[in-house]
């Protein structure tokens, strides 16, 4: 038998880090499905997210509507923007106690919007966890 080149034999290289590397990059460019427990918590999360989304910015208007109310009652800004002095404090009572009730009204809003979310996604949420429990 003669002996051929080494070279012209079956040679294998294996890198386990290379192979994960071009796992990951594939993956960038494959188009991916979302599966069900994924979509799941991805409907729940969109409702509670509006949710606290629009009662934060509600409560935080409240809160400088409230600030500024009480910057008219315990400053000059007042006879700054052109009322008398007497004039400032009942106007700013009356300021900060509306923005005390925008502060106050931001979570029964909260809970309005997420049951009302709730219940426009209540029959997806419903099939998708009849699915995942069989």
């Amino acid at each position: 038998m003669e002996n051929k080149n080494e070279n012209e034999g079956f040679r294998y290289t294996y890198s386990a880090t290379e192979q994960a590397e071009i796992k990951k990059i594939r993956e960038k460019y494959t188009p991916r499905e979302e599966n069900k427990m994924e979509r799941l918590r991805r409907l729940d999360n969109s409702a509670t997210g509006k949710a606290q989304i629009i009662s934060l910015v509600f409560g935080v208007i409240g809160a400088l509507v409230l600030g500024f109310g009480m910057s008219l009652i315990m400053s000059e800004l007042g006879a700054i923007l052109g009322s008398k002095r007497d004039m400032a404090m009942p106007i700013g009572i009356i300021v900060g106690v509306i923005g005390v009730a925008l502060v106050c009204l931001a979570y029964p809003m909260y809970n309005i919007i997420l049951k009302r979310e709730r219940d426009k996604i209540a029959p997806e949420i419903i099939k998708l966890t009849d699915e995942l429990m069989k």
